[in-house]
């Protein structure tokens, strides 16, 4: 189903959602996100793989958390559903799993019925509200998620949008301080230091779009996790972390995707 532009969506400018929904092949964009998407491509045509390494991951950490006992799970720039959403991976190893989603894309509500559709055992919800906004997506956290046990945060692709400036390490450590010991962080961003020059003009060109880019390094990137117990293998290329068969590949020669992912448990 195509989006319909509502007075709450601007289509007049590239939203990183959107492109990113076009990048898995989806149909819940605009013409000014494809134009800026096909801009992305010209610079790496890698970016389609890594949205779709992005989505393995995120799969794979939540399959993994679930059968270590995690039974909550709080997913913060969800996006536009694609499936397998992650309730659907999780109550599909555990039917009374919990999930809430929250995105302050006002594309994502016209589409948030399917994510809503889980098992009679457990239960998902949707909050609108910005990752900048920890209080208020706590507070609505509250109405499905039991804090006093341990919930996995997932912030999969999206700190690369929240530059230092904004408390971007602050941020995870705020969601992080309101949850109980036994609790995840899974995560994952694009890296500023293994493809410098494609990165620096993905950034002029996002820039003069209105989207801000903050792509960290490796010690950027691993800062997120200071305090936590890193879940083997670590800090790594993201499609590294645990891959499946199946798993989308780079293609490319020298194999890279510019991007990292972990998990860590809090003590």
């Amino acid at each position: 189903m195509t989006v319909r532009p509502t007075e709450d969506i601007d289509t007049s400018r590239p939203h990183p959602a959107r492109m990113y929904d076009w990048y898995l092949g989806g149909k819940d964009n605009y013409p000014v996100d494809q134009e800026m998407g096909r801009q992305m491509l010209a610079l790496d045509p890698r970016v389609p793989v890594m949205a779709r390494v992005n989505r393995a991951f995120m799969h794979r950490a939540t399959r993994r958390l679930t059968e270590r006992g995690v039974r909550q799970f709080l997913d913060i720039g969800s996006g536009i559903p694609t499936e397998p959403n992650l309730h659907q991976v999780a109550q599909g190893i555990a039917p009374d799993a919990r999930v809430v989603y929250c995105d302050n894309d006002p594309v994502v509500p016209a589409h948030a019925a399917p994510l809503l559709r889980g098992t009679p055992e457990g239960a998902t919800a949707y909050l609108r509200a910005d990752v900048r906004e920890p209080d208020t997506i706590i507070e609505g956290a509250r109405e499905v998620l039991d804090l006093s046990r341990p919930v996995a945060l997932s912030l999969v692709a999206l700190l690369h949008f929240v530059p230092d400036e904004d408390g971007a390490h602050e941020l995870v450590d705020g969601l992080l301080s309101q949850l109980p010991s036994g609790s995840y962080l899974m995560m994952t961003h694009a890296a500023a230091d293994s493809t410098p020059e494609e990165s620096t003009a993905a950034v002029e060109k996002l820039t003069a779009a209105g989207i801000t880019l903050a792509l960290r390094s490796r010690t950027g990137f691993a800062r997120f996790f200071a305090g936590l117990d890193l879940v083997e293998p670590g800090v790594t290329m993201v499609d590294r972390w645990h891959p499946e068969p199946g798993d989308p590949v780079p293609g490319q020669e020298d194999g890279v995707i510019p991007g990292y992912g972990a998990v860590g448990r809090k003590p």
